[in-house]
């Protein structure tokens, strides 16, 4: 057993074990309705402005954490050549 898993990441399995799960939900549906109930179009509607609303804040908090980084990361190498390496700094 330990052979079949050794090359395998734990979350390739993650998302094995979570895609079996939810294809058993919808299996398990019966007569077209699913857990949620009888879906009328309006739900699906806001369902999807909900999904291109979560997108477009998550782009833009990302972008502005990658420029924080940047920002932190142009900082910190611009102290690095003014100063220099503090390991030759010193002499013996």
């Amino acid at each position: 057993m330990k052979r079949l898993f050794k090359g395998t990441s734990a979350a390739f399995l993650v998302v094995c074990a979570c895609s079996l799960g939810f294809g058993a939900t919808s299996a398990l549906a019966t007569y077209g309705h699913g857990f949620y109930g009888d879906v009328q179009d309006t739900v699906v509607t806001l369902a999807g402005f909900c999904i291109i609303g979560f997108f477009t804040v998550f782009v833009i908090v990302m972008s502005l954490i990658q420029g924080l980084l940047d920002r932190r990361k142009e900082a910190r190498k611009a102290a690095h050549a003014t100063l220099g390496d503090a390991r030759w700094r010193g002499g013996w």
